[in-house]
C-alpha cells in the first residue's frame, strides 16, 4: 500500500514540475513571465478589486491557481501551417500519394483544419504575459490618480520588480497616501436670481458635506444632481457645463475650502458671446401628430381635436380616442418644464405597444415658453407570427408543436392590443397506451386570447390611488386546451382578469382579480396505467394477501377499483395489516385527488422588488410575495345559490366540487458580485396552501413539488419527498414547500463559466387529509427531513441566453434510516444531469 501511494505522488510530484515548465515555454529568454501582483498602502496588503483594476497588467487568469488559459494558449504551435507544409514535403512522394488516395481539394481540406483548430487554442487561450516596465510606469501613474481624486493629494507610489532564474517575475506596488484633505467650508457663487432661489431649497441633499474627505466623485455627482433638479425645475437651458468649482488648499493645512459658481446663461452670436440671467420656463401647447411619417409630413391635416388642453391632428381619420393618447403623456399646458415629464412620455408612449418610438420636437419662444411636438408613427394594425418546437421529455419520444398568432393593435380605438396564439402538437409517446395507435399518438390543440388595455379597466376612479406614471395595466385573458394521450388527458379552461402596476423601477404589483380555471380529466380510468408506482404497490398486496395469485396482475381498473374497495370495505379486510391498510388508503385518496375535476375561482395578490439595475448587474436582490385565495366567495354564497353536496358533503357547481384554500410564497433571491467575474447568489423558498371549508386538499396544479434543474439539483423534478416517505409515485407533490439554494460562480475562461452548489429543501403535507406520518410536517421536528444536494455546473454565455449544465449529487437523503442518510448515493452513477438555460436563480 506504501508503495503504491509513493509511485502515486511522485507521479503527482512529476506532472507539476512539467506543468510547470510548459507555463513558460513560449517566454524568450530575455522575457520574464508575470505571475503575481502585490499592492502594499501603507505597509498592509491591499487585494481590493477596485484597487488591482488600477494595474495596466496582471498575471494571466487562474482557476484553482492553474493558468488554464494559458496553456491552452502555449498548446497552439507558433507556426502550424509552416509545421504541416514541412511535414508534407517531407518526403518526395508524401503529397503526390496523399492527393492521389484522396484529392488536392481533401489535402487542403486537411490543411485548413489543422490550421484552423491551431487558430482555435490561440484564440481560445491567452498569451504569456511579459512583464512591461511601462505597464508598471502606468500603474503607478494610475495608483497616484485614483488615491489624488479620493483625497490623498500627496499620494506617492512606487514599483519593484523581482526576477528570478525560471523566466517568471513578480511585481510589488507601493503606495504611501500621506494625511487626506477634509472639505472645510463650502460657499455658492450664483448670477442668476431664479437660480439662488431655487438652489436654496435643494442644497440640503449636497452630495459636499463639511468635514468629510474629499471625493473627485462627489463633485461629479454634484453637478449631475443640481443639473437634475433644475432642469426638472423649468430652467430649461441648464446643463451640467454651468456648473464649476473654485477649491483652494493653499495655507489651508490639509483643508479644502470649495466655492459653487454658477454663472448666467451663454448666448452664442456669430460675433460675441452675451450672458443673460437663467429663466423658469413654462408650457405653452402642445401638440400631438398621431399617424406622422415622413411622406406626409408636408401635407395639410384632415382631422384634429383638442382635449383636456392638448391638440392633437392626423393626416387621415383620427384612429385614437384622444383620451388614450393623452394618459400617456405627462407635457402638460401652463405647467412648469420638466425633464421628467418628456423621459416619461417617451416611455409611457412607447408602452402603449402601438406606436414606434416616439419623436418630441421641442419650440422656444420669446415669452420663456415652450411648444412640445410630439410625432407619432402607428405601428401596423394586424401581425402575425409562427413559432416552432421540437421537443422530448418522460412521456414522449419526440414531439413538435406549432403556434402561429395574430396580434391586433387598437383594436377598440383606446391602444388596446388582442393576441390570439394557437396551439397544435403532436407526439409519440414512450410507453403507448394502445400498441394499435398511431406513431404520432399524443395529441394537444387549443387556443389563448388575451387583451391588454394601457389604463386599469374598472368603474372606480383609481388615478389618485395608482397615478399613469405607475404604468397601470389590465390584461384580460381566456384559454382553452385539449390534451389526448398524455396521461389521465384533460381539458383545460382558463379565464382571468388582472391589474398591473409599477410604484417605482424597482417595485411590481399585480392583482389578479379573478382567475377561473376548470380541469375535466377525459380518462381517469388510466390512473393506474399512468401511475405504475401505485399500481405496484397495490398488485404486491393484493398477491401478499392471497386476494390473487402470485402469478397474477389485477386488471385496469375493474379489479384494481374492486380490490381498493374490498381492502377498505367497510369493514376493512380482516387479512391485511395495518401497514397494509395505511398503504391502500393512501393510493385510494391519491388516486381520488388525482381523477376528480377541479374547478378554482380565485384571486392572488403579488408583490416583486427588484434592484437590478440591468441585464448584466451581478449585485442584486429580488424579493418577491403571493398571495392567492380560492373558493371564498362560492362558499360564501353556496347556501344563497341552493348549491347541492356531493358524497363527501363538499358543494358542487355544475357537478364539481369546487375547491377552497389559502396559499402564499415567500421568495428571496440575492447576489454578491465578488469581481473578476466571482458571484455569489443564494436563494429562499417558503410556500404552504391549506385547505379548508369545501376542500380538504389542494388540487395537483396549485401543490408544490421539489427537485429538477431549479431546484433541488440532486433530484429530478417530482422525485423528491413529501417528508422522509419513501414513495415513489411518479409525481410527488405537497402543500408545504422550504428550499434554500447557494451557488458560486466563476470564470474559467472567455465565456464559459463553471459553478458550484448547495440545494436544501423539501416538500410535505400539512393541514389536509394525508395522514402518514413521514410524508407530513408535525413541526421543527420534521426539518431532519429536509434533503440536501451539492454539485457542480458549467455554464456557457451565448449573450442572449445562458446554456448551463448541472449535476447534482444526493448529499443527503431523508427517504432512508435516519442514522444512515449522509453520502449513500454521492456517486457519478446515482447523480442527476439537469440541462437548463439561464440560471437557476
Amino acid at each position: 500500500m506504501n508503495k503504491q501511494l509513493l509511485k502515486i505522488l511522485i507521479f503527482i510530484i512529476i506532472g507539476a514540475q512539467l506543468i510547470s515548465c510548459d507555463a513558460v515555454k513560449r517566454v524568450a529568454d530575455d522575457e520574464h513571465l508575470l505571475t503575481k501582483n502585490a499592492v502594499i498602502i501603507n505597509s498592509e496588503t491591499d487585494k481590493r478589486e477596485s484597487i488591482e483594476n488600477l494595474l495596466a497588467q496582471k498575471p494571466n487568469k487562474k482557476i484553482a491557481s492553474f493558468p488554464l488559459s494559458l496553456h491552452v494558449y502555449n498548446s497552439a504551435r507558433p507556426n502550424r501551417d509552416s509545421i504541416f507544409d514541412a511535414w508534407l514535403n517531407k518526403k518526395p512522394k508524401r503529397k503526390e500519394h496523399l492527393k492521389n488516395l484522396y484529392s488536392q481539394k481533401q489535402v487542403d481540406q486537411i490543411r485548413a483544419s489543422a490550421i484552423g483548430f491551431n487558430k482555435w487554442l490561440k484564440k481560445t487561450g491567452e498569451p504569456p504575459v511579459i512583464v512591461d516596465e511601462d505597464k508598471a510606469k502606468k500603474s503607478v501613474k494610475n495608483l497616484e490618480a485614483y488615491h489624488t481624486n479620493n483625497g490623498w493629494f500627496n499620494a506617492k507610489a512606487d514599483y519593484n520588480i523581482t526576477k528570478n532564474d525560471d523566466k517568471r517575475a513578480e511585481i510589488e506596488y507601493t503606495v504611501d497616501t500621506g494625511t487626506p484633505y477634509i472639505l472645510d467650508s463650502i460657499t455658492t457663487t450664483i448670477k442668476s436670481p431664479s437660480i439662488q432661489a431655487l438652489y436654496e431649497d435643494i442644497k440640503q441633499e449636497s452630495y459636499l458635506k463639511e468635514n468629510e474627505q474629499y471625493k473627485t466623485s462627489d463633485f461629479e455627482n454634484e453637478r449631475d444632481r443640481i443639473s437634475s433638479k433644475l432642469r426638472n425645475s423649468g430652467i430649461y437651458h441648464f446643463n451640467t457645463d454651468y456648473v464649476s468649482f473654485v477649491i483652494d488648499t493653499i495655507g489651508t493645512n490639509k483643508k479644502v475650502n470649495v466655492n459653487l459658481t454658477i454663472p448666467d446663461r451663454a448666448i452664442r452670436t456669430p460675433d460675441s458671446l452675451e450672458r443673460e440671467p437663467f429663466k423658469v420656463f413654462n408650457i405653452q401647447a402642445v401638440n400631438i401628430i398621431t399617424d406622422y411619417s415622413f411622406e406626409n409630413s408636408s401635407k395639410p391635416f384632415q382631422d384634429s381635436v383638442s382635449y383636456d388642453g392638448y391638440n392633437l391632428y392626423s393626416y387621415g381619420k383620427m384612429r385614437y380616442r384622444p383620451k388614450t393618447i393623452t394618459d400617456a403623456i405627462f407635457i402638460k399646458p401652463g405647467d412648469v418644464f420638466k425633464e421628467i415629464d418628456v423621459l416619461r412620455t417617451y416611455r409611457h408612449l412607447k408602452e402603449l405597444k402601438v406606436f414606434k418610438y416616439p419623436n418630441i420636437e421641442i419650440t422656444e419662444h420669446l415669452d420663456n415658453t415652450l411648444t412640445h411636438t410630439i410625432k407619432l408613427s402607428p405601428l401596423k394594425k394586424f401581425s402575425l407570427g409562427l413559432g416552432a418546437d421540437v421537443s422530448q421529455s418522460n412521456i414522449q419520444t419526440i414531439g413538435f408543436s406549432f403556434n402561429p398568432s395574430l396580434q391586433m393593435r387598437n383594436i377598440f380605438r383606446g391602444a388596446e392590443t388582442l393576441s390570439v396564439t394557437a396551439k397544435a402538437a403532436v407526439g409519440a409517446s414512450r410507453d403507448k397506451n394502445n400498441p394499435n395507435d398511431a406513431f404520432f399518438d399524443i395529441i394537444e390543440y387549443g387556443v389563448d386570447l388575451r387583451l391588454t388595455i394601457p389604463r386599469l379597466f374598472t368603474p372606480f376612479y383609481t388615478k389618485h390611488i395608482i397615478p399613469k406614471y405607475m404604468s397601470p395595466t389590465t390584461q384580460i385573458g381566456l384559454a382553452t386546451t385539449s390534451q389526448t394521450n398524455i396521461g389521465l388527458d384533460k381539458q383545460t379552461f382558463i379565464g382571468s382578469l388582472n391589474y398591473n402596476w409599477l410604484p417605482t423601477e424597482e417595485l411590481n404589483n399585480r392583482i389578479n382579480l379573478i382567475n377561473i380555471e376548470y380541469v375535466r380529466n377525459l380518462n381517469p380510468d388510466n390512473y393506474f396505467g399512468v401511475y405504475q408506482t401505485s399500481y405496484n404497490s397495490l398488485n404486491k398486496i393484493a398477491q401478499d394477501v392471497g386476494y390473487i395469485d402470485p402469478d397474477e396482475n389485477l386488471g385496469i381498473p375493474e379489479e384494481a377499483d374492486e380490490f381498493i374497495d374490498y381492502a377498505l370495505g367497510p369493514p376493512p379486510a380482516p387479512e391485511l395489516s395495518e401497514d397494509q391498510l395505511n398503504e391502500v388508503n393512501s393510493i385510494d385518496e391519491r388516486k381520488t385527488r388525482l381523477t376528480e375535476n377541479n374547478l378554482i375561482l380565485s384571486s392572488s395578490f403579488s408583490f416583486t422588488k427588484d434592484n437590478r439595475t440591468n441585464l448584466f448587474d451581478e449585485d442584486f436582490s429580488i424579493f418577491r410575495f403571493k398571495f392567492e385565495g380560492a373558493g371564498n366567495l362560492l362558499y360564501a354564497a353556496s347556501d344563497l345559490l341552493g348549491l347541492e353536496k356531493d358524497a363527501s358533503g363538499r358543494y358542487t357547481l355544475f357537478n364539481v366540487a369546487y375547491s377552497q384554500y389559502l396559499k402564499t410564497e415567500l421568495d428571496y433571491v440575492k447576489h454578491w458580485d465578488l469581481g473578476k467575474k466571482n458571484v455569489i447568489a443564494i436563494r429562499g423558498f417558503f410556500g404552504i396552501a391549506i385547505p379548508y371549508g369545501n376542500s380538504n386538499s389542494i388540487p395537483f396544479a396549485k401543490s408544490f413539488f421539489a427537485g429538477g434543474p431549479n431546484d433541488n439539483r440532486a433530484w429530478s423534478a417530482y422525485s423528491l419527498g413529501p417528508g422522509s416517505s419513501k414513495t415513489r409515485d411518479e409525481f410527488n407533490e405537497a402543500n408545504l414547500k422550504i428550499a434554500f439554494s447557494a451557488e458560486q460562480r466563476f470564470n474559467i475562461f472567455e465565456k464559459l463559466n463553471g459553478a458550484v452548489f448547495v440545494d436544501v429543501g423539501n416538500i410535505w403535507n400539512v393541514l389536509d387529509n394525508v395522514t402518514d406520518p413521514n410524508a407530513t410536517f408535525t413541526g421543527l421536528s420534521s426539518l431532519k427531513d429536509i434533503a440536501v444536494g451539492s454539485g457542480i455546473g458549467l455554464r456557457y454565455d451565448f449573450s442572449y441566453f445562458v446554456f448551463r449544465l448541472d449535476v447534482g449529487f444526493k448529499t443527503y437523503d431523508p427517504s432512508y434510516q435516519e442514522k444512515n442518510r449522509w453520502f449513500n448515493d454521492y456517486n457519478f452513477s446515482n447523480a442527476v444531469y439537469n440541462i437548463g438555460i439561464n440560471y437557476p436563480f
